[in-house]
């Protein structure tokens, strides 16, 4: 599909205008409302009790790096909304127009939060070990990988070790993506779109899943009695 320079050379000046540099989205300032401020270092605080670090300066250290992602986050995905709103609501903009700088705000958005991401566990890998970085990311996105990854096992007793390897490169993809994500509802959606490729692997391995599930819930009632 053709566009005119014109319309491309509106889209880069309106993104570029629009969205905040790199720099000054991943240094956020101090959120000026307390009672978030306390919300998120609530949040951070319980993931590092997780991680039994001895040192309280360094588990003060690892809190505050988590508190800060947490608000980086948020506030990035805060001025994407609000720029995207925006954009809808112009009217001196054609809907092919709109379509396509809300689509590069969405693009420098996921540049953005990319750029967080690498930069987050750059910090946490000077203060913590690779398992418990680990341990964060599960914190962050309410330990679905254990949970789900379990749960297969528990359905089907009988995978392989390549099985297995399969499944946990899923969920650790989806881990990886879904704690960047900016609500609880999007975590587990990503969780649930992974969740789907490997039901797809496993069906075509061969297995019956929904005869596993209804297995499983019969051993589990037996066990339960």
């Amino acid at each position: 599909m053709m566009y005119s320079a014109g319309i491309f050379a509106r889209l880069i000046v309106f993104a570029l205008t629009a969205v905040p540099e790199p720099a000054k989205v991943i240094t956020v300032p101090q959120d000026p409302d307390p009672a978030y401020t306390q919300v998120l270092q609530e949040r951070a605080r319980k993931i590092v009790q997780t991680l039994k670090i001895e040192d309280d300066a360094r588990a003060r250290q690892v809190q505050e790096v988590i508190a800060e992602q947490y608000r980086s986050l948020g506030m990035l995905q805060d001025t994407c909304d609000a720029q995207i709103k925006a954009v809808q609501s112009r009217t001196d903009v054609d809907a092919e127009t709109k379509k396509l700088i809300i689509q590069a705000l969405k693009d420098i958005t996921q540049r953005l939060r990319e750029q967080l991401h690498t930069q987050y566990l750059l910090r946490l890998s000077a203060l913590l070990s690779p398992a418990q970085i680990d341990q964060v990311k599960d914190g962050m996105t309410y330990g679905l990988l254990p949970v789900t990854y379990n749960s297969y096992l528990q359905m089907l007793p009988q995978l392989t070790d390549e099985q297995k390897e399969v499944i946990s490169a899923y969920l650790i993809e989806a881990r990886e993506i879904a704690m960047d994500a900016s609500s609880s509802g999007e975590k587990h959606q990503w969780f649930g779109k992974y969740k789907g490729r490997i039901n797809n692997y496993l069906s075509a391995q061969g297995y019956d899943l929904k005869k596993a599930s209804e297995e499983r819930n019969v051993r589990n009632q037996a066990g339960s009695n």
